[in-house]
């Protein structure tokens, strides 16, 4: 049970013992509580309709429905809903996305126990909390042009090594298409050849290497 003028926390993440360890950290601090946990997307949707927390902490990859989904699909239902993006990473497109989906907050795993709980108290309060260091990243990514899903497919076969005329046999298109495609792509990125266009695609993370 959640005693008064604690703030009551979701806690969601696929890894048990990150989620132990977030949750015994957690419920140190005197004006904290854990009222739910989740291992997965659907099930942190579940979690916080049951439990309605004054913030969620949701993982950004998690099985089922990524973080960006699961901020998504809560805010839906619960248009005022507090939540902060847990993640390892700092990627231009993964904060965008978050931040796009509507959560408050965005806090890297190795984010000390200080800034972590002040992130969680201002959230609270309503504020919106990103690491200084990402803020300028994110304007540049919200201001950049975005790319269009069939961009984003080409971008993706790019950065894996396919050549056009491979690119346009995967999608059933010509290849002076293909070369339309790169152009828009590298426009919108500002960039002036294939090589820089992938790796800038890379440290942004709009797209990974498998």
């Amino acid at each position: 049970m959640s005693r008064p003028n604690k703030i009551r926390l979701l806690i969601a993440d696929d890894h048990p013992v990150v989620r132990r360890g977030l949750t015994a950290m957690l419920e140190d601090q005197e004006d904290m509580t854990v009222v739910a946990e989740a291992s997965d997307g659907p099930e942190t949707v579940a979690a916080y309709r049951e439990h309605v927390p004054d913030v969620a902490l949701v993982d950004f990859r998690m099985p089922g429905l990524g973080g960006a989904e699961v901020v998504a699909a809560v805010r839906a239902e619960f248009p005022a809903a507090l939540i902060i993006i847990i993640t390892t990473y700092d990627t231009d497109e993964d904060l965008y996305q978050a931040v796009r989906a509507g959560a408050r907050g965005y806090l890297l795993k190795d984010t000390s126990l200080d800034e972590f709980t002040d992130c969680i108290r201002r959230v609270s309060r309503g504020e919106t909390r990103v690491p200084e260091a990402l803020v300028a990243r994110l304007a540049g990514r919200v201001g950049a042009a975005e790319l269009t899903p069939r961009e984003l497919e080409v971008l993706n076969r790019m950065a894996a090594g396919r050549t056009n005329k491979e690119i346009a046999s995967d999608l059933f298109v010509s290849e002076s298409t293909i070369k339309t495609h790169i152009n828009h792509i590298m426009a919108k990125l500002g960039c002036n050849d294939r090589t820089q266009t992938v790796t800038l695609a890379l440290n942004r993370g709009l797209v990974r290497l498998r």
